[in-house]
């Protein structure tokens, strides 16, 4: 059994926790592969909105097994807290012991330099998530498994502390006292040591064993730390490869690659976004969107489909198919635009550049709809939203297998 792949194909807030919230009903074990708490999936279950951070949105499916790996950045406090949701995740959640820990004081860092870069910054959430990875790349890093100890690891904390005193005092970040840290850290391990595991090995038994497993990542593939929009990215592989480091699997492991996208694009932070919408339509897609970070709070930035863009992300994560969401944020648009080349210095071009500032979007119009609010059948579309998925396919040539029509889980067209 290979195990099937979820992913975001534009700057994250796709949609992803819906889907694997919707897919998870049919698998066996859910697994996040990368990232922090600066994720954000939100659910909608009979009205009720789930905010996921950390937790795989598999947690929604009473009988699979959920699994954090490696490759993320574990912040025991938010884990601690969005644990509280639930009452039943014994023996359903697994935290990967060599995932590296996001503790308080890389959030400290994270917005310290931010603060230091001033107009200049990148717009992180200030979780500590880059913090938290430069560490442990730079092999100075403390893993999940290591809460085990929190003695020892209070003493760790304290050393690097003191190895790096001169740059915490220029952050003007406190070293913190043995004391609190040492309570601080027991605390931790009192309530996660039951859900700390060797998580690769349980992977590797689930897909020996043949049973249906679906990976999720975190933000989208435009925020990938090599192939996304730097340095306004995240600190990690979102794309399907990162699925692989971040979990302990082989290539060969992996099943169908389903990419998330909007019907729309949306982005929070800074950066370039050729088909931002400045105008009312952006704003119109912000306030039925409901374009509020999850995570964060703020505001996201709205546009139009950028299909350049759209085509590359699936080829870099070799997508069988996509699945488009918040179809219905759309409704009543007299004309939608989708961008179908990309302008840059008086040369038009019909791929995505390395770097995409000062690209200017060349629009193709199409005409609106009404609405397609509560659609569960392609066929039931209006045929405006009908031409415009099926434009969607040609301009990236990856087929819309999936089409979500309101928050709600059960309404999603699932194509043949």
């Amino acid at each position: 059994m290979k195990a099937d792949l979820i992913v975001g194909i534009q700057w994250g807030d796709e949609g992803k926790g819906k889907m694997v919230d919707m897919l998870a009903q049919n698998y066996d074990m859910v697994c996040r592969s990368q990232g922090g708490h600066n994720a954000g999936h939100t659910i909608w279950v009979d009205g009720v909105r789930y905010a996921l951070h950390l937790i795989p949105s598999g947690v929604l499916n009473p009988d699979a097994v959920n699994i954090i790996g490696n490759g993320v950045v574990l912040s025991p406090e938010s884990i601690i807290k969005e644990m509280e949701q639930f009452d039943d995740l014994e023996g359903r959640l697994f935290i990967s012991d060599k995932a590296h820990l996001n503790l308080p004081y890389h959030a400290l860092i994270d917005q310290a330099k931010e603060r230091l870069k001033g107009d200049k910054a990148i717009g992180t959430t200030g979780k500590g998530i880059g913090p938290a990875y430069a560490e442990k790349i730079s092999r100075n890093g403390f893993r999940v498994g290591e809460l085990l100890n929190p003695t020892k690891l209070c003493a760790s904390i304290l050393e690097y502390f003191e190895q790096n005193k001169a740059i915490f005092d220029v952050l003007e970040i406190a070293t913190p006292s043995q004391t609190e840290l040492v309570e601080l850290l027991t605390t931790y391990k009192e309530k996660l040591e039951p859900f700390i595991a060797n998580t690769t090995n349980m992977v590797w038994d689930a897909i020996d064993a043949d049973k249906k497993i679906l990976l999720e990542g975190a933000q989208g593939t435009l925020l990938d730390i090599d192939h996304g929009t730097y340095p306004y990215v995240t600190s990690s592989n979102t794309v399907s490869a990162g699925a692989c480091t971040g979990l302990g699997i082989s290539p060969k492991d992996i099943g169908v690659v389903t990419g998330i996208v909007k019907a729309y694009t949306t982005r929070v932070g800074n950066g370039p976004f050729p088909s931002e919408d400045f105008g009312q339509d952006g704003e119109t897609m912000a306030d039925v969107g409901k374009e509020v970070g999850t995570t964060t709070g703020r505001g996201r930035r709205c546009g139009w489909f950028d299909a350049i863009a759209v085509k590359h992300a699936a080829r870099l994560n070799g997508c069988d198919q996509l699945s488009l969401m918040k179809l219905d944020v759309l409704d009543g648009f007299e004309t939608i635009k989708i961008c179908t080349a990309y302008e840059v210095n008086g040369e038009i071009i019909k791929y995505m550049p390395s770097d995409l500032e000062d690209v200017k979007p060349i629009y193709e119009d199409i005409a609106g709809w009404d609405s397609v609010v509560g659609c569960r059948e392609f066929d039931a579309l209006p045929e405006n939203a009908k031409k415009y998925i099926n434009r969607i396919e040609e301009l990236t040539g990856v087929r819309v297998g999936i089409v979500s029509t309101s928050p709600e889980r059960d309404d999603t067209i699932i194509r043949g």
